[in-house]
């Protein structure tokens, strides 16, 4: 093999300052002869593996490598014998859940069983019923029981097994037989004493919640972006930045300048980082600094990194700010990474941190007592919620139960909800449950949500009247109209949601009591880990802290530009396996900013190893999802403790809320 492609295997796969083992190099070399792949397209299959299989990217051995191998050998495999299947013979687009009605009355039954692929809703006598069964599309229920199909190709009963194969779903595991529910993955603040559940329900809800983000902003018309509104967008936000550093650091506006333009003195330059390719990933070579109109008449220039030592780590979209000098005219020498400065911690007046304080009695007949209030207890749960093989939501209902049990005081969800990349749901081959007494033709995937999701949320508030519920969408939520991130919460009517439960933007900042939480459900951080470019010594060595503190520097909970190209993302379950991507409204993107300050916990999902992270005095959670496409998923649970002020911070103006010192994190085994 070429020394250049030996040293992009070291590129891609080694950990820094530690090259590949000589039996990894040749594992690696054989499959990618096998296979005929690229170091690149090597790559992507080991990071979607690891995603699939949930093991650390970073676990490069032989014995990982031939599994590896051989999962790629079984995937050509099933693509073979599947070629020649034909599942349906139309793909249905959007198609309408049916119900399991078994009294029904259809008013006309004039074609009942008589034309193909029409699902009738009453049976007017057996033997229609008996010629509906023979030609109607198979619903998921006649697929478990092997009834045959009414497609013209059909040759043999498939199984559900055969049938998700098709559409790229992964074999799931019985929820029931999970491995391990409730153990502990990982706690972060370990020393602070765990939850201990109340014997009953708090009498008052022990919670208040403010908006930060201004939610109306959200509703705006998708699908209806200017290019001109979005190059300004882009080029405003590396105009801001300009004045964050200049103001921080007191530097004069003569000194900057633009760093596309030839000098033979040193200026200090701010731009975007971006490629000078639009295909492969981010590397030194192509490296490019793109300036703002108004400083660089929105030209690029190639950087040179040489003087960093290795000791520097981008992702493209990045506002950076740099010393240098360009005295060829050719290129950017970057003789220092100027940091960009971080908003300030979030603060609250001490009588306002009282008021919090003695809302955690929970009533006012507790607020005599000289004890500490309890704790405040905080679930976090991320979709997907169920597996690939069937719509039963039963890590949702799960992880209800435990909000009941231990008298949670909030349940904060993120979508999806009712994934549109399920594989079922991709194809709409699916019944509702059976008590939902719907007319067929008149369901939607409001129903579906309706008898799937909601009866969790209802007998969950049953049990715990006094818990705050907030959903959170998704850009992959079915039920929602609104197709772009940032975006709008998606309207509540007809998905029988109960009282307690509100439904919030995304992203969106807010505060609980005086927590500022910050959430999003897009997966940013596996964008970032996708995109980076990382020297041999980075500043930050360990991954989900450098991800999540380029979120925190950047001021944004979407800071990439352009996003990850779809055809990159771990495939979905859906029939092309093609996922649908960030769907970023780039002309809107100003509404992904944090508000004002620093928030104390910061919530984001991704389909990287879940963790909690102390990072500038941010708690960030990655709660992983609740239901991963083969098997059960994790959670997070965040323990409180109650604000405590000392004499001095009692009279002082302003208080730092420090949250990441009264948190106790769980991540845990749904």
């Amino acid at each position: 093999m070429a020394d250049a492609d030996l040293q992009e295997l070291n590129e891609q796969f080694s950990l820094p300052d530690k090259k590949l083992e000589d039996d990894v190099i040749s594992e690696l070399q054989s499959i990618m002869r096998i296979h005929s792949l690229s170091v690149q397209d090597l790559y992507f299959k080991w990071e979607s593996y690891c995603i699939k299989m949930d093991m650390d990217g970073n676990n490069l051995s032989v014995q990982s490598l031939r599994a590896l191998k051989q999962d790629i050998q079984d995937a050509l495999e099933r693509s073979n014998r599947t070629h020649h299947v034909q599942i349906k013979s139309e793909k249905r687009s959007g198609g309408t859940p049916r119900t399991s009605v078994k009294n029904g009355g259809d008013v006309y039954g004039m074609l009942e069983g008589m034309v193909p692929n029409t699902p009738a809703t009453g049976k007017l006598n057996k033997s229609a019923s008996k010629r509906r069964h023979q030609l109607e599309t198979p619903s998921m229920a006649r697929v478990r029981d092997n009834i045959p199909s009414s497609s013209p190709d059909y040759k043999t009963p498939l199984r559900i097994e055969n049938q998700l194969e098709s559409m790229n779903a992964v074999p799931a595991t019985s929820f029931n037989d999970r491995p391990n529910p409730g153990e502990v993955v990982e706690v972060l603040n370990g020393h602070l004493k765990p939850l201990n559940a109340p014997f009953a329900p708090h009498p008052e809800p022990r919670i208040k919640l403010t908006a930060a983000s201004d939610l109306k902003k959200l509703g705006y018309k998708t699908l209806a972006m200017k290019s001109s509104e979005a190059s300004e967008i882009l080029d405003d936000r590396i105009d801001e930045f300009l004045a964050f550093v200049r103001d921080h650091r007191s530097i004069d506006e003569s000194e900057f300048g633009s760093a596309a333009s030839q000098s033979t003195t040193g200026i200090v330059a701010v731009g975007r980082i971006a490629s000078d390719s639009s295909e492969g990933r981010l590397n030194a070579a192509s490296l490019v600094l793109e300036t703002s109109r108004r400083t660089g008449g929105g030209r690029r220039i190639p950087l040179n990194l040489q003087k960093l030592n290795n000791r520097y780590q981008f992702f493209p979209g990045q506002i950076v700010a740099f010393r240098g000098i360009n005295s060829s005219g050719n290129e950017f020498i970057v003789q220092e990474v100027l940091e960009i400065p971080l908003l300030p911690n979030a603060a609250s007046t001490p009588a306002a941190i009282g008021t919090h304080r003695e809302r955690l009695r929970g009533g006012l007949d507790a607020m005599d007592s000289d004890d500490d209030p309890a704790p405040l207890c905080v679930i976090f749960g991320s979709g997907p919620y169920t597996a690939d093989d069937n719509l039963d939501f039963k890590p949702l209902h799960s992880l209800c139960s435990q909000a009941a049990n231990t008298y949670a005081d909030a349940l904060i969800l993120t979508g999806p909800f009712i994934d549109v990349d399920h594989p079922l749901i991709a194809t709409g081959d699916f019944d509702l449950p059976e008590d939902a007494a719907v007319d067929p033709d008149s369901a939607t995937m409001s129903t579906a949500f309706k008898y799937m999701i909601s009866p969790a949320l209802n007998r969950l508030v049953a049990s715990n009247p006094t818990i705050t519920i907030l959903l959170i969408p998704s850009v992959r939520d079915v039920i929602d109209r609104h197709v772009s991130w940032p975006q709008d919460p998606f309207p509540r009517k007809d998905l029988g949601l109960p009282k307690t439960a509100r439904v919030i933007g995304n992203p969106m900042t807010l505060s609980i009591n005086e927590m500022v939480l910050g959430i999003s459900s897009q997966d940013i951080l596996w964008d970032l880990h996708h995109e980076e470019l990382a020297g041999s010594r980075p500043i930050d060595p360990n991954l989900f802290s450098r991800a999540s503190k380029y979120l925190i520097e950047q001021r944004h909970y979407f800071p990439i530009f352009p996003p990850v190209d779809r055809q990159k993302l771990p495939k979905a379950g859906a029939a092309d396996g093609l996922p649908i991507g960030a769907m970023i409204d780039t002309s809107y993107l100003k509404l992904g900013e944090m508000v004002n300050v620093r928030p104390d916990v910061m919530v984001i999902p991704s389909a990287l190893p879940p963790f909690a992270k102390v990072v500038e005095s941010v708690l960030v959670i990655n709660p992983g999802y609740l239901s991963k496409r083969r098997g059960a998923g994790t959670f997070a649970r965040m323990t409180l403790s109650p604000p405590k002020l000392t004499d001095e911070e009692s009279s002082s103006e302003m208080v730092s809320h420090k949250i990441f010192e009264r948190a106790r994190v769980e991540i845990t085994k749904i």
